[in-house]
C-alpha cells in the first residue's frame, strides 16, 4: 500500500460532457480558475485539456491553453501543471459498410509536432503521452497512436525537459511504455497513469489493476483511476495498489447519484477517503521532488 498519495485534478477533458453538466469548465477563465479551486482544496497537480470557449467542444488551439496556464501561474497557487497531448490522434471511420472516406468533421490527425506545440510554448512540468492505439468507446472512432508516432513524441518531450505521464489503457499500451524507457526516450522515473474502465481497454476490476501494478518497471511512480462511478472507489483502491490518485469530471460528473460534482467536489471527496486511510497527502513541491521534475524557467 502506499501511505503518501498525490491527487491530481483531470479539469475537463475532450469529452462530451459540456452539455450534461453545466458545471463543466469551459473557457479558460472557467478552467483555469476551476484547477485553482482544486489545488486550494488538496490536488498537487492539475490534468489540463481545453475547449472552444463557443461551442465546448474539445480544441487544441496553444493560445488557449497559453490563457488557462497564465491565470494558473499567476493566481500564485501551487500547483504541478500537467498538460494533456493526446489531441491529434482521434480517426473516425465513415460507417461499417464504407469506412472510407474519413468523418472529417471528427478526425484530427496531426504531426509531432503539431501535437506538442502547447508543450513547447508552455514548458508545463508534465505531459501526458497515449501509449497506444485502441478502440475507445462504441462507434467508428479510433484513439491513434503508432510507435513511430510515440517515439518521436517522447524525444520531443523529453527534449523539451518535461515529464511524460504514460498512458496505460491496455497491457499492450504497458508493453511499448516499457520499451520507451529501455530504448532512453523516457527518463527515469518514469510517470505512469493506468486508465481504467474505458471501453474497450483495460476493465476496472481489482485483478486488472493489481496485473498492471505487478507489471511497472522497477522505481517508477503511477496513478491510476476510473471512470464514472468507479472513480471514488478508485481513490481507494488505488493506494491499496501502490499508487496515486486521479479525479476530476474529465472522467466523472456526478459527486453522488444525481448530483453535479465540480473539481473541488471531487477533490475534496478525495481528500476525505485517503485521510479515512490515514494516507499522508503530498503537496506539489513533494510531487516536484519525487518525479525529479525540472526547474521552471
Amino acid at each position: 500500500m502506499n501511505h503518501e498519495v498525490f491527487i491530481t485534478c483531470a479539469l475537463t477533458g475532450a469529452g462530451d460532457t459540456s452539455g450534461k453538466s453545466d458545471l463543466i469548465p469551459v473557457t479558460p477563465e472557467q478552467i483555469a480558475e476551476s484547477g485553482i479551486q482544486a489545488a486550494k482544496a488538496g490536488a498537487a497537480v492539475i490534468h489540463i485539456h481545453v475547449r472552444n470557449p463557443q461551442s465546448g467542444a474539445p480544441a487544441r488551439d496553444p493560445e488557449l491553453y497559453r490563457q488557462v496556464v497564465d491565470r494558473v501561474r499567476e493566481s500564485g497557487v501551487n500547483v504541478v501543471i500537467n498538460l494533456t497531448a493526446g489531441m491529434g490522434g482521434d480517426l473516425v471511420l465513415g460507417a461499417p459498410e464504407k469506412p472510407l472516406p474519413l468523418v472529417q468533421e471528427q478526425t484530427d490527425m496531426a504531426s509531432a509536432e503539431e501535437r506538442l506545440r502547447h508543450v513547447e510554448l508552455i514548458r508545463p512540468d508534465i505531459c501526458s503521452l497515449d501509449c497506444g492505439t485502441m478502440n475507445f468507446a462504441e462507434g467508428d472512432y479510433i484513439m491513434v497512436n503508432t510507435t513511430s508516432m510515440l517515439r518521436d513524441m517522447a524525444a520531443r518531450i523529453r527534449d523539451l525537459g518535461v515529464r511524460p505521464e504514460l498512458e496505460v489503457f491496455d497491457t499492450g499500451h504497458l508493453v511499448f511504455a516499457k520499451q520507451l524507457i529501455k530504448e532512453g526516450l523516457v527518463d527515469e522515473p518514469a510517470l505512469f497513469q493506468l486508465c481504467m474502465g474505458i471501453p474497450y481497454g483495460a476493465p476496472d476490476d481489482p485483478q486488472t489493476l493489481l496485473a498492471f501494478a505487478n507489471n511497472l518497471p522497477e522505481n517508477s511512480i503511477f496513478s491510476a483511476f476510473s471512470i464514472g462511478r468507479m472513480q471514488l472507489p478508485y481513490v481507494a483502491m488505488a493506494p491499496l495498489a501502490g499508487g496515486n490518485v486521479r479525479v476530476g469530471l474529465e472522467d466523472n460528473i456526478y459527486l453522488s447519484r444525481g448530483v453535479l460534482a465540480t473539481n473541488e467536489q471531487l477533490v475534496e471527496r478525495a481528500v476525505t477517503i485517503l485521510e479515512a486511510m490515514n494516507c499522508k497527502i503530498l503537496g506539489p513541491d513533494e510531487v516536484r521532488e519525487r518525479l525529479q521534475l525540472k526547474p521552471r524557467t
